[in-house]
């Protein structure tokens, strides 16, 4: 074969990203690198963006956490973004706690009852009936005096 000599109407000066035939297509890899880290940083920053209800809920109550985290969720699989602005309001406020204050009642009834306050769930499958018997007896402090 003989040696390949460009066309005569071609120009002499070719520009830098065409390459002789058989050599690596430089343009095109370059190309591929950026493209490729593009793809992968955006997903990154669109994920992180996405997290980030979850990541402020994180230092609050359990249950506040977990309702950021499935709202999150809906809102990553189904594309509506109402789902994701509800879980990033939800982040930033502050549920307060109901079930301290009923707990505190139950205890002080049970307290004046003259009963142990329930340090966990009792079963109370069984049938037999409570014994009334310390509530019926007025309830003495440390001074000995009884309270009505």
């Amino acid at each position: 074969m003989a040696a390949s000599t460009p066309n005569p109407i071609a120009t002499h000066h070719l520009p830098f990203f065409i390459t002789a035939p058989g050599d690596s297509d430089v343009l095109f890899n370059v190309t591929l690198v950026i493209v490729v880290a593009s793809i992968i940083g955006t997903g990154v920053i669109f994920l992180t963006i996405h997290s980030l209800p979850e990541r402020m809920a994180h230092k609050s109550k359990k249950i506040q956490f977990d309702i950021v985290a499935v709202l999150g969720l809906l809102g990553l699989l189904s594309h509506e973004h109402v789902f994701w602005v509800a879980a990033l309001l939800l982040a930033f406020i502050d549920i307060p706690d109901f079930l301290t204050p009923f707990k505190r009642i139950a205890t002080s009834v049970e307290t004046i009852a003259g009963q142990e306050p329930a340090a966990s769930l009792v079963d109370h499958s069984d049938s037999s009936v409570p014994k009334t018997e310390t509530a019926d007896r007025p309830r003495r402090d440390a001074k000995g005096a009884a309270h009505a």
